[in-house]
């Protein structure tokens, strides 16, 4: 599975999200309340725990974490 496919597999998953096929990977997860600041530290967990990288308090940030395609570009670029 490449970094969307697992990323969307743990978010629907873990969070309720009404019709997961219609989940976009561009929508803002916290704007749709389908994750909160909790659910932003779970997401944090789960991609140092599966991608191997730490995420600096100073990468926590919406442009980072808000949606599937930024939190897999973020880890991309962690990645390098």
């Amino acid at each position: 599975m490449n970094i969307k496919e697992q990323l969307r597999t743990f978010i629907t998953s873990n969070f309720y999200v009404v019709d997961p096929a219609t989940l976009e990977d561009d929508a803002s997860l916290l704007d749709q309340g389908i994750i909160d600041s909790t659910g932003v530290l779970e997401v944090i967990f789960f991609i140092e725990d599966t991608f191997g990288i730490k995420v600096e308090d100073s990468e926590m940030l919406p442009d980072n974490l808000d949606s599937i395609e930024r939190i897999s570009n973020f880890v991309a670029r962690k990645q390098g």
